[in-house]
């Protein structure tokens, strides 16, 4: 009842001061550090859903976590309203509902063409698993595609075998335990100083991320897996969305569809960026292998025809509306 009446409360003071004096406030929850490319983004959508509202509709954009919000909980804090709009990585709420486990389905998808076809064939399911959550979504886009870090040479399985490592949702470590690794769930804060102690031993994650966390100093290698191309969304609470005049609605709408197009964009950039800083700090990167190549793929049809034996009607949907 109380988170009731708070939303309740949070409601009728969004639309009283649009009809008093004509701006709509709203706090905009960012994951990510400032200059990650998905909060510039988030920033960057704010910047025009003020321009397209003339100035009635107000986000601020808070990063790197900054209102305690991150992770498995942001489904709910929206839904709740708690949060009025938070950009949430599809794969960590996979344990919501299992269609944001989409994107992070393994070797599925081979390029950024086929990821965002990917996308077109499976949005109507991920607005009606929002919808579901009592959230819209606005607009998502793609972190660049994952590798493996390590501290040696990944050549074979045999060289991940045993190893402690980081990623990022269940079907990462589900991969990672099919191939030999021992996969560890920890908060991104964290992974640093995990490598630095011996907790973790190497990462399934991004050339991006592997800049951001600087791992060129705790880890030499970097191979180019091409796991997954993981979905970064941005949501809105249902009952702020509601709060919204038709005319403000269809700004935001408008601002989401460029900022959508402008993130593909700038992903690809950011891997070609990404991996130029690595290589110059030292890192080594290098592709799969053919043999290699061969036995991930293997493990990877492998899982994800078990996860279809026993995936819900949605899910499969998605798979069968992308050809899969």
């Amino acid at each position: 009842m109380r988170k009731f009446l708070l939303t309740f409360v949070l409601v009728l003071a969004l639309a009283a001061p649009a009809a008093a004096a004509g701006v709509v406030k709203m706090d905009c929850n960012a994951i990510y550090p400032a200059g990650n490319f998905h909060t510039k983004g988030a920033a960057a959508f704010a910047e025009l859903v003020k321009k397209y509202t003339d100035g009635s509709v107000d986000i601020t954009v808070h990063p790197g976590g900054s209102l305690g919000f991150k992770g498995p909980e942001l489904l709910k804090a929206v839904k709740d309203g708690t949060l009025p709009m938070s950009d949430i990585l599809m794969g960590v709420v996979s344990g919501s509902d299992e269609i944001f486990g989409l994107s992070t389905l393994p070797l599925l998808v081979n390029s950024y063409a086929e990821a965002h076809k990917f996308y077109e064939a499976a949005r109507p399911y991920y607005d009606k698993a929002c919808a579901k959550w009592g959230q819209k979504m606005l607009y998502a886009a793609p972190w660049p595609r994952s590798g493996v870090y390590t501290k040696k040479p990944f050549e074979k399985l045999a060289d991940i075998a045993g190893l402690k490592a980081r990623t990022y949702d269940k079907n990462g470590a589900e991969f990672l335990k099919r191939c030999g690794a021992s996969p560890q769930s920890l908060p991104w804060g964290e992974v640093y100083t995990a490598l630095s102690t011996g907790l973790i031993d190497s990462v399934l994650t991004s050339a991006t991320s592997g800049v951001d966390g600087k791992l060129w100093e705790v880890l030499g290698y970097f191979t180019k897996v091409n796991y997954s191309y993981p979905l970064n969304m941005l949501t809105i609470n249902k009952d702020y969305w509601d709060a919204l005049s038709p005319a403000q609605q269809k700004a935001v709408l408008q601002a989401a569809a460029e900022t959508e197009a402008a993130q593909w964009k700038a992903s690809e950039q950011n891997v070609m960026d990404s991996e130029k800083i690595l290589a110059e700090k030292g890192m080594h990167i290098s592709e799969v292998n053919p043999a290699l190549q061969a036995d991930l793929d293997k493990i990877a049809s492998e899982m994800r025809a078990d996860q279809k034996a026993h995936a819900g009607k949605d899910f499969n949907a998605a798979l069968a509306a992308f050809g899969k």
